[in-house]
């Protein structure tokens, strides 16, 4: 089974540059989640969009790479029947001419 969740927007602190530490910016993650279903077992999608958003809030990552390998065990640690995790951050607003973001697959 693979759960999709794309598009999670909000603003979080997330960055290195002065204005990144003080003024929240619009980050969006996609997240897609392999792992093995069953009726008795299951990931509830909203739990991990959720369990998300907390840990950006709480973190306040300087760098990008970081909050996407921390979001990975985070999840792994909360949600154990994950077995495979495509996940990216992006911030659409720092660059007035384009989108940056990080993405990796993970394999547990």
């Amino acid at each position: 089974m693979r759960i999709l969740i794309e598009d999670l927007t909000f603003e979080t602190i997330l960055g290195i540059l002065p204005h990144e530490r003080t003024t929240p910016q619009r980050i969006r993650i996609d997240c897609a989640i392999n792992y093995v279903y069953s009726d008795e077992q299951f990931i509830n999608y909203a739990d991990v969009a959720s369990e998300i958003v907390r840990i950006m809030n709480d973190a306040r990552f300087e760098l990008i790479e970081t909050a996407l390998n921390v979001l990975a065990s985070a999840l792994k640690e909360r949600f154990p029947l994950i077995d495979g995790l495509d996940l990216s951050i992006r911030k659409p607003d720092i660059l007035p001419y384009c989108t940056v973001g990080v993405q990796q697959n993970f394999s547990f």
